[in-house]
């Protein structure tokens, strides 16, 4: 089936399919294996201290996979440069600079405003999606002029809103009030859940989580044994994921209830959109193609 949403026609996958911004794994090794199963991989600049190791990486990405990539911007708040370390907007102009020099065309930002870096990536031409967490937040990304909003949704990992909504909530309502392509995260592993994301009105799907236990990740053993054993319907896990407060959840999203074992990514993948099919035909959807446009 062809697959054709706004985010396809702005980043040239094939699948509207990308890649979540990832501490640590974020790496080419990673991302170009995402890249190579037809979705949107990756790189995230917070895991190179120094600008040289961020050449090699794109580098490397580059002779990996030739097909599109992105790479991202992860802001600290400044409510959190102060207990620990992090990267404010300003680190990151000069790997935003070179990454445009080597032909990198979509940036991604996320965890704080980055106006700075949205200006100078729209002034080279390129594309700008930033992530976060409520309505309100991404009416403010939109105005400041990026070309598309990740919304993550409540079941998804990572630093929490105190008024952050569900998936289903952020999704449909995005829908009604922004104008930008939407990408959908946050809980969603599974074919149901990415045509589910589609159906409500998103462009694209961010796969974070349901993917760190794939055989390319890059994550350790011991991190991929427990997204395989736990138990999202845990108390204590559950308490985690919903905690309702402005600190990060250092566990995997909900989205791992649907993984059961450790795959190829290229499978992972190819199993979400064989079976989306497979309901789609059962639905009796009958075009080889899939528009949202």
């Amino acid at each position: 089936m062809i697959w054709q949403t706004r985010i396809t026609k702005i980043t040239g996958v094939k699948l509207p399919l990308i890649m979540g911004a990832f501490a640590i794994i974020g790496r080419a090794e990673f991302a170009s294996a995402f890249s190579n199963a037809d979705g949107l991989g990756i790189i995230t600049a917070i895991n190179y201290p120094k600008i040289e190791a961020f050449r090699s990486d794109l580098e490397l990405m580059m002779k990996l996979t030739d097909k599109p990539f992105g790479v991202n911007f992860t802001i600290t708040p400044p409510y959190l440069l102060k207990k620990r370390y992090g990267r404010t907007e300003e680190s990151y102009y000069d790997f935003l600079d070179l990454a445009i020099d080597m032909g990198v065309k979509i940036f991604t930002t996320s965890a704080y405003q980055a106006p700075g870096l949205g200006t100078k990536i729209k002034d080279a031409g390129c594309y700008w999606f930033h992530k976060c967490v409520t309505i309100k937040h991404a009416l403010a990304a939109q105005n400041a002029g990026v070309d598309a909003v990740t919304l993550v949704g409540l079941e998804g990992t990572g630093f929490k809103n105190p008024v952050q909504n569900t998936t289903l909530v952020n999704i449909t309502m995005a829908r009604r009030l922004l104008n930008v392509p939407i990408i959908a995260a946050g809980g969603i592993g599974d074919a149901r859940g990415f045509l589910g994301a589609l159906a409500m009105g998103a462009d694209a799907v961010c796969l974070g989580s349901s993917i760190i236990a794939t055989t390319e990740s890059i994550a350790s053993e011991n991190w991929k044994q427990k997204v395989l054993n736990q138990d999202i319907f845990d108390e204590k896990y559950y308490k985690k994921i919903f905690h309702l407060e402005l600190k990060d959840s250092p566990i995997a999203s909900m989205a791992i209830g649907h993984v059961d074992e450790a795959l190829p990514i290229k499978v992972f993948i190819d199993n979400i959109i064989s079976e989306t099919e497979h309901v789609l035909k059962c639905w009796g959807y009958k075009s080889d193609t899939f528009n949202t446009i």
